[in-house]
C-alpha cells in the first residue's frame, strides 16, 4: 500500500491547465490587418483581394507557421566535397525551407513587378510583408532576385539569357548549371573583410577573357567576406578592372558546365537569420559576365541596393506587426488582478503605443512602394521622394525594431522568452535590417549625400510633408523645427542622426494625415513628435487607445 493511500490522498494527477493563451495559429494574415487593407485600398489601385486573402491565410496557418520553426532549427549546412573528393560547394536546408521558397516564388513575390503580367510595387509590398512574418530569413534570396532585375536590365546579352529564368514563377533549388533550368535565383557579394561598405577599397581583379566590354567574360580573382545566400544560380558582384571598379554577373558553374571556381569557405554563424545562409567565398579564375560598362560597377549596383533597402523596410515592418500580434493575442487571452490583461490601462498604453509604431512604419513603407510604382511612369516628384525615402526608411523603421521587439516580448513576459515561442527569433531577427545593406551611420551619410548633390529630393520631401501644414499642431512645429535644423549646414555630418530622426518622424505622419487612419494619425503626433517618449508605453492621455488596438 503506497503512503498517499494510508492517508487517503488522491494519486497526483497531471494539474489543469488554465490562463494561458492558445497558440495563435490558422488565422489569416490579410484578414486580420487593418492598416494592410487601408493602404492597399489607398495605393493598390484596385487590385483583387483574392490572392491576397489566400496568401495571409497560409502565412498563418500552422503549417507555414511550423516550416519557420523547423527552417530556423535545422540550420543550413554546407558540404564542400562529394564521398569522391569533387568539389560541389552544396548547402543543404531542412526540406521546411524549401517549402518557404517554393510558396514565395511560385507566388511571383521576387518577379511581380517586373512581369508584363504582374502587379504592382504596392501589392508585391504586401505579398512580402506577409512572406516575411512567416519567417524572414528566407526573404535574402528573394529579395536580391527581386532587386537584381533593374541592374541586369543594363545590359541585353545577359538580360536576353538570364531575365526569362529569373522572372519564372518557379522554385528548382537544384545544384546545376543555369542552362539547364528554366527559373533562377540570384545573390549578391559586395564587401571584402578589409573594406565592409567602403566597396571601393575591394581588392578583387578582374581580367578580360576576350575582347573588354559589357556582356563579355572576365576572369574574377579575390574574395568576398558576405557573399548572401551562396545556394543562388548567380551573384552580382563588384571587382576592379584597369579601369576601375566593375560590377559582374558570376554564375555558380561556367557557360561549358564545368563548376565555376566560386569556392565557399564557411557559412557564417549568425546571432539571428539563421534559416538563410550567409558565407565566405574565394574566386580563383572564376568567370563572370561585365554588366554596364567597366569602371561603372558602383552606378550599375546602386538601384539593386535602393531596393534591397526597401525590402529592409518591408522586414522590419513585418517584424513589427508579428510581434505586436504575438503581444495583443497574448493579453486577450491573460487574466491578471481580476482581468484580462488587455483590460487594464497600463497594458492598453504599451500595446496601443507598440501598434503606432507599426502604424508609422507600415504607412512609410507602403508609401515608398507607391513611389517606385509613380516614378516607373515618369513621375518625378516620386523619383526625388525615392532618392531619399528608402535610405531615411531603411534607417528610421529598421532602427526602431530591436526595441520594438523587446517591448513586445516583455508584454508577453516568461513565455516570450522560451525558444518554442516566436518571440525570440523575433527578437534576433530585429538588429538584422538595421545593419545589413548598410547600416545607420551609412544611411545618414547617403542621406547627407544626396541632399548636397540633388536638392530637389529634399525639397521634394519638405513639399510631400507641407501639404497636410495645418492639420495637427505638432507637424506644423516640428517642420518648422526641421526646416530650421536643415538650413543650418555647419556639423551636418555629427548631427546627421538628429536630422535623419526628424525626416522621418514627420513623412510618417505626413503619410499618417493624408491617407490613414485620424485617430491613429493623432496619437502618432502627439505621441512620436510633440514629446517624444524614451521607452514605449509612455502615450499621454486623452488617446483612443481600444479603437487603436481594434487594428491589430
Amino acid at each position: 500500500m503506497s503512503h498517499s493511500e494510508e492517508n487517503n490522498i488522491e494519486p497526483a494527477a497531471t494539474h489543469a491547465i488554465f490562463n494561458q493563451p492558445p497558440a495563435l495559429e490558422n488565422y489569416n494574415l490579410f484578414n486580420s490587418d487593418k492598416p494592410l487593407q487601408n493602404w492597399l485600398d489607398r495605393y493598390g489601385q484596385g487590385v483583387p483581394l483574392a490572392g491576397l486573402k489566400d496568401h495571409g491565410q497560409i502565412c498563418g496557418s500552422a503549417e507555414g507557421i511550423q516550416w519557420g520553426f523547423d527552417a530556423n532549427e535545422q540550420r543550413p549546412r554546407f558540404e564542400s566535397h562529394d564521398r569522391f573528393g569533387h568539389r560541389i560547394d552544396h548547402i543543404h536546408f531542412h526540406p521546411a525551407y524549401h517549402s518557404l521558397m517554393s510558396l514565395a516564388l511560385k507566388r511571383g513575390i521576387p518577379s511581380m513587378p517586373w512581369r508584363d503580367d504582374g502587379a504592382s510595387h504596392v501589392v508585391r509590398a504586401a505579398y512580402n510583408y506577409m512572406q516575411n512574418q512567416l519567417e524572414p530569413g528566407h526573404a535574402c534570396p528573394l529579395t536580391m532576385t527581386f532587386a537584381a532585375v533593374p541592374t541586369l536590365k543594363m545590359t541585353p546579352e545577359i538580360a536576353d539569357i538570364w531575365l526569362p529564368k529569373v522572372l519564372a514563377q518557379d522554385y528548382q533549388p537544384a545544384n546545376i548549371p543555369y542552362f539547364e533550368k528554366t527559373a533562377v535565383t540570384i545573390g549578391m557579394g559586395m564587401t571584402e573583410k578589409q573594406g565592409g561598405s567602403d566597396v571601393r577599397a575591394n581588392t578583387s581583379i578582374a581580367k578580360p577573357l576576350g575582347s573588354p566590354g559589357p556582356g563579355q567574360l572576365y576572369s574574377i580573382t579575390g574574395h568576398k567576406w558576405f557573399l548572401s545566400a551562396p545556394m543562388c544560380d548567380a551573384f552580382l558582384m563588384l571587382a576592379k578592372t584597369e579601369a576601375g571598379l566593375s560590377c559582374f554577373l558570376v554564375p555558380r558553374w561556367r557557360e561549358d558546365g564545368r563548376k565555376n571556381p566560386l569556392l565557399i569557405q564557411r557559412l557564417k554563424h549568425k546571432m539571428g537569420n539563421v534559416a538563410n545562409a550567409s558565407s565566405e567565398v574565394e574566386m580563383r579564375d572564376a568567370h563572370g559576365w561585365l554588366i554596364s560598362e567597366e569602371s561603372r560597377g558602383v552606378a550599375a549596383i546602386i538601384e539593386m541596393v535602393s531596393l534591397t533597402r526597401f525590402d529592409c523596410m518591408i522586414g522590419s515592418t513585418a517584424g513589427q506587426r508579428q510581434a505586436v500580434l504575438q503581444a495583443v493575442h497574448h493579453a486577450r487571452h491573460r487574466q491578471a488582478f481580476g482581468a484580462a490583461l488587455i483590460e487594464r490601462p497600463l497594458m492598453q498604453n504599451v500595446l496601443a503605443d507598440l501598434q503606432l509604431e507599426v502604424e508609422g512604419s507600415l504607412a512609410m513603407t507602403m508609401r515608398m512602394a507607391a513611389a517606385l510604382d509613380k516614378s516607373n511612369e515618369g513621375d518625378e516628384h516620386e523619383r526625388q521622394l525615392l532618392r531619399l525615402g528608402t535610405a531615411v526608411g531603411k534607417y528610421w523603421i529598421c532602427k526602431r525594431t530591436p526595441g520594438h521587439a523587446y517591448e513586445a516580448m516583455e508584454c508577453i513576459g516568461g513565455n516570450g522568452v522560451i525558444e518554442n515561442s516566436v518571440m525570440p527569433r523575433l527578437y534576433r531577427e530585429a538588429p538584422v535590417n538595421a545593419i545589413w545593406e548598410g547600416s545607420g551611420n551609412i544611411q545618414a551619410l547617403d542621406v547627407l549625400r544626396v541632399m548636397q548633390k540633388s536638392p530637389l529630393a529634399i525639397e521634394a520631401w519638405l513639399a510631400e510633408i507641407s501639404t497636410c501644414q495645418g492639420d495637427l499642431p505638432e507637424l506644423d512645429a516640428s517642420l518648422h523645427a526641421l526646416k530650421k535644423v536643415l538650413s543650418n549646414q555647419a556639423d551636418m555630418e555629427y548631427r546627421a542622426r538628429d536630422v535623419l530622426n526628424r525626416l522621418a518622424l514627420c513623412f510618417q505622419l505626413s503619410v499618417l494625415l493624408k491617407a490613414g487612419d485620424p485617430c491613429v494619425a493623432e496619437a502618432f503626433g502627439r505621441s512620436r513628435l510633440a514629446a517624444p517618449a524614451p521607452v514605449y508605453g509612455s502615450l499621454p492621455t486623452g488617446l483612443d487607445v481600444e479603437h487603436i488596438l481594434s487594428r491589430v
